[in-house]
């Protein structure tokens, strides 16, 4: 785990609402004092959690297709950005393969805009949370994910445990995974993850995890309740 890993780590789990909600999972709790409900769910974000803007808003702000985007823009920076291994102003330089100029701040206002529920998304999320369930957000996200924070207020269900950003990975990287467990401190077959991409979903039922491919809020609701979620 990278440094800043590391230390985004120890912040959240110094969090008094962490310490909280998920004593168990960061050690701080002798046994028997806190009764950790399982499974642990982690929840991809973009497309499983929250409308991601990218295939139609921002196409749009460009004035091109989703097609003509993917083709002109950079094949590995927002990767980088994902992963945190550059910032905004980079990302804003390389962005285009030809290094075009283009209004950072007027894109960002844009991705805010569209950044929305899924239908149906946050009622199973209340749902989940008062019926004592961890979560945790696992998701490949650049610091912007703090733009959807301030906006919809997902920490108000789960936490922004596991962001490429801070961890410098990026699923399906099987050691991504690998990290969530050790830090959860939960057996693998413990943990539900949930994601709308199917590679991401096999990667992590190939560490024990049981995967959830995401196709809607109701019918991950019927698939939750299946494996004995009580909802």
């Amino acid at each position: 785990m990278s440094v800043a890993a590391t230390r985004a780590v120890t912040n959240l789990r110094d969090s008094p609402r962490f310490r909280a909600v998920s004593a168990a999972a960061a050690g701080s709790v002798a046994a028997g004092e806190f009764d950790r409900k399982l499974p642990v769910l982690l929840f991809d974000i973009m497309s499983t959690v929250v409308r991601d803007p990218f295939y139609d808003d921002v196409p749009s702000f460009f004035g091109m297709t989703h097609k003509e985007l993917m083709e002109c823009k950079h094949p590995t920076a927002w990767n980088e950005f994902e992963k945190g291994l550059i910032d905004e102003a980079e990302l804003a330089r390389k962005f285009f393969k030809d290094g075009r100029s283009f209004d950072l701040e007027g894109l960002k206002n844009c991705m805010r805009a569209g950044y929305e529920y899924l239908q149906g998304i946050e009622k199973l999320l209340q749902d989940l949370k008062k019926n004592g369930y961890e979560m945790h957000a696992f998701t490949n996200y650049p610091i912007w994910y703090e733009i959807i924070e301030d906006k919809l207020k997902i920490s108000n269900y789960l936490f922004w445990t596991f962001r490429s950003c801070v961890y410098g990975k990026r699923k399906p990287d099987l050691e991504f995974y690998q990290d969530a467990l050790r830090y959860l401190k939960v057996d693998p077959a413990s943990c539900i993850f949930v994601d709308d991409r199917l590679k991401n979903v096999v990667a992590a039922e190939e560490v024990g995890i049981v995967g959830l491919l995401f196709k809607g809020a109701d019918p991950l609701r019927q698939d939750l309740s299946q494996r004995g979620i009580d909802l």
